[in-house]
């Protein structure tokens, strides 16, 4: 698997190998990561820590794209993956997600991943279960899952609408993961510095995707529903604000036909679209993509659990990891990788592929699954360097003769406040009239 390969399917030429000199092993226990993956009460686990040499690769095509377009960006891989859990003080937990709400199941022949992350999600299970009272629905779901068999079980809790995803056997990676169409023309030259970004996502791929644009050099618009606004606001106020200080947002009613309007002409004048929606939902407002007509060189990025083909199974961070195949091993059983992994992964790949799309001039609906990309980082191959040995808090590579700490979480330090909601709703709009029917830009703050 190699961001080479994977940026051709947008077209663009590949960015200059990067070195391998180091140990990922290494590198994964310095990260925060590591702390983050095996049970609570024993050590932390060197697995999957190969897959740092493809994330550090990703990184370094993110910066070589953004110098050539925009303002370069020089990602942290370990600040990526472990912010949230630094801003929450999380802890690894093996089988139960370092947030709480996931956790790996064993079933009569694997092991399968659920989140039950509302009220309502737990309020289901009595009728996943067939009965009419569950007094501890993880208890009953612990015990009616060990009698069936992984995939099995799977289908069935999908049913209901929650995310659930059984581990395969072997990570499947596919070519890249993301399915690239044609929706436009391309501009040749188009650079992203200045450009216009509408960000319709929430949570953290999403918005990841947009912190990473807006350090290149993009002006980060983001939209929310004045009936369901982002629940991140009420989670980690520092981690919030490092993915959105310096953004601008704007709120409507999407069940209005004025917010709907008002939505239609951002995603008309915007020169990148990010959204993590089903497409039903998309179409419902009106905004399908494959639906709309596009100006030439627009980019519009598509997050969703595992692609716009099967975008009706909704995922989060964890139970998509586990799909992926990517998780941690204690003692030869499955525990989480680190914190929602596939999300800060799929932010960090989404961004890549919008600035290489950029870069090829754009005109692209880029179709990212959080699933392929979780198995991309799984499928990355042993790192060769012998056993390694963790003990003490350090982990030793026998082959380079190094050691390192296994340092906790890193803590994001956001670079302002993230805006109000809606505080910009006006004058963007306002803005947005004024440019209607022109290639010109909304004029930055």
């Amino acid at each position: 698997m190699s961001v080479r390969r994977w940026l051709r399917a947008v077209g663009e030429s590949a960015p200059p190998p990067v070195p391998d000199d180091g140990c990922p092993i290494v590198d994964w226990a310095a990260s925060g990561a590591m702390a983050l993956t095996g049970h609570g009460d024993g050590p932390p686990v060197v697995t999957p820590g190969s897959m740092w040499s493809l994330l550090r690769e990703t990184g370094s095509a993110l910066t070589w794209l953004s110098a050539r377009i925009g303002t370069p960006v020089d990602p942290d891989p370990a600040l990526l993956l472990t912010g949230r859990a630094g801003a929450r003080n999380l802890t690894r937990r093996g089988r139960t997600s370092a947030g709480g709400a996931t956790r790996l199941l064993r079933a009569s022949d694997g092991w399968c991943a659920l989140t039950l992350s509302r009220p309502d999600d737990l309020e289901l299970v009595p009728a996943i279960l067939g009965r009419s009272e569950v007094p501890d629905p993880w208890v009953a779901l612990t015990m009616a899952v060990r009698d069936t068999e992984a995939d099995q079980f799977a289908a069935h809790v999908r049913q209901f609408g929650l995310p659930v995803a059984a581990l395969p056997p072997e990570p499947a990676p596919a070519e890249a993961p993301w399915r690239v169409t044609r929706i436009a023309p391309p501009v040749p030259g188009l650079r992203l510095d200045h450009s216009l970004v509408v960000d319709l996502s929430s949570l953290w791929a999403g918005p990841l995707c947009a912190h990473l644009l807006g350090r290149a050099g993009a002006r980060i618009v983001k939209v929310e529903s004045t009936r369901r606004p982002d629940g991140a606001r009420s989670g980690s106020r520092s981690f919030y604000d490092w993915l959105h200080a310096g953004h601008e947002s704007v709120a409507v009613d999407f069940t209005t036909g004025e917010g709907r309007a008002a939505l239609a002409e951002l995603v008309r004048a915007a020169d990148v679209v990010i959204e993590a929606s089903r497409p039903r939902a998309l179409g419902q407002l009106g905004l399908a993509p494959e639906r709309l007509g596009h100006r030439a060189g627009k980019v519009w990025v598509s997050i969703t659990g595992y692609g716009r083909g099967h975008a009706e199974r909704v995922a989060f961070g964890d139970d998509a990891a586990v799909a992926g195949g990517l998780v941690g091993r204690s003692g030869g059983e499955p525990v989480f990788c680190a914190d929602a992994v596939a999300d800060p992964l799929t932010g960090l790949v989404a961004a890549t592929g919008v600035m290489g799309s950029v870069a090829g001039g754009g005109g692209q609906l880029i179709d990212v699954s959080m699933r392929d990309v979780a198995a991309g980082f799984a499928g990355v191959g042993p790192v060769g360097h012998g056993p390694h040995t963790v003990s003490a808090g350090e982990v030793e590579c026998p082959a380079l003769g190094r050691t390192a700490p296994v340092r906790p979480p890193r803590i994001p330090e956001p670079s302002g406040r993230a805006p109000v909601m809606g505080v910009d709703t006006r004058r963007v709009l306002a803005e947005v009239a004024v440019t209607r029917g022109r290639r010109t830009r909304p004029a930055p703050r």
